[in-house]
């Protein structure tokens, strides 16, 4: 919790330091990378820092949790942190890397509020920060210390590469080693580090879209103006060696006999097809509803292995929603003002941003308490911010 020194000083610099982050950030950022360049070839995404995402979560993040200190004393926000924490540890973030975080973000600080900065104001804020890095490196230790390796990437090699749906591909990979590997739990991600053609290395975290455990299927949408679908899409081949990290994510399909409502939109359909998958391989008895937005039938990625998996299950039901129009499809987008949703169900959700933040809304007004909506986004966390 924030000392009784603290406190006061941040709740009265809260709204200022509020207004001026998503400008603190950019500065900061310029000055790491100055810095420290090496950090762009493995670890920070080049195509986030082009769009400013980065900037948005990063401002999002240290917002959310200093806001959280003032409203709600003596507690953390485990929901943000612990969302936080997993993309860390799926990127290798270490404990050293925050000193040099908190080294370039206070002097990005100082810049931008040299007229109204005081000793008291930086050292008020440097306990935020710390209280958030401590946080995050005590949860990052355990998730590395739960893995079954001492590993950050391992190689595995591309055993077969197939198209899913128009402008998207299924990898499926296999161990190109003999590397420990650390089983998956449904709806987890790993990252996927590539070379691309300038040989700048970039990683990208991917839904694992097949059976959970100890295998390892990601499906990805082709991203014309981005990095690193194109190469994987277009340059990488079977046989082709890939480094991956161990699985993570905290959004995985919590145990219990209650009914699940998963809910997507185009390649956010990924994860909720790997929980999916794993209740029809265990032969659950839950009652399942299923939920799926499309632009097309032809676009939905992995049309084929979620239809079949809901045939699998007595208890499964499945609603499509197309903005091209089908038979035994809904026209437009998905709302769940037209569905029957079942009580005391936990709603999974993944797709575009303001599709999870309209569907969030409308299950929330249905009666779906906050606390079982479970939600993955693809790239920075800029729900945060916004």
């Amino acid at each position: 919790m924030l000392s009784d020194k603290s406190f006061p000083v941040i709740e009265a610099t809260l709204p200022l330091v509020g207004s001026r982050i998503g400008d603190i950030t950019p500065k900061f950022y310029a000055r790491l990378f100055a810095a420290h360049p090496e950090l762009l070839d493995g670890l920070f995404s080049r195509s986030n820092q082009r769009s400013g995402d980065q900037q948005q979560a990063l401002a999002g993040s240290i917002a959310a949790f200093a806001s959280h200190l003032v409203n709600n004393p003596g507690t953390l926000p485990e929901t943000v942190l612990s969302r936080i924490a997993h993309r860390h540890a799926s990127l290798g973030i270490t404990e050293p890397q925050y000193q040099v975080v908190y080294e370039h973000l206070f002097a990005a600080i100082a810049e931008d509020l040299a007229e109204v900065i005081t000793p008291e104001i930086a050292e008020a804020w440097t306990e935020v920060y710390w209280l958030m890095a401590d946080a995050l490196i005590k949860l990052e230790k355990g998730l590395y210390a739960a893995q079954a390796n001492g590993r950050m990437w391992s190689p595995w090699r591309v055993a077969a590469k197939s198209p899913a749906g128009t402008g998207s591909m299924t990898f499926t990979l296999e161990p190109a080693d003999d590397t420990p590997i650390t089983p998956a739990l449904p709806g987890q991600y790993v990252s996927v580090k590539v070379t691309l053609p300038d040989g700048l290395r970039q990683v990208r975290q991917y839904s694992l879209s097949g059976a959970a455990g100890t295998g390892r299927t990601f499906t990805t949408k082709l991203d014309d103006g981005g990095e690193v679908s194109p190469v994987l899409h277009h340059s990488v081949k079977v046989g082709d060696v890939l480094d991956i990290s161990n699985p993570y994510g905290e959004i995985t399909l919590k145990e219990g006999d209650g009914p699940v409502v998963l809910a997507s939109a185009g390649i956010g359909c990924t994860p909720t097809a790997s929980i999916l998958r794993s209740l029809a391989e265990s032969g659950s008895d839950r009652q399942v509803l299923v939920l799926h937005a499309e632009s097309s039938l032809d676009s939905w990625a992995l049309r084929g292995q979620m239809t079949d998996d809901v045939e699998r299950l007595e208890g499964a039901d499945l609603q499509l929603w197309l903005e091209q129009p089908a038979a035994g499809a809904k026209a437009g987008f998905m709302s769940l003002r037209e569905v029957d949703l079942p009580a005391n169900a936990s709603l999974y959700l993944c797709g575009p941003l303001p599709f999870m933040k309209n569907i969030r809304n409308e299950a929330i007004n249905a009666g779906i308490p906050a606390t079982k909506i479970h939600y993955e986004v693809f790239g920075p966390d800029i729900w945060l911010a916004s």
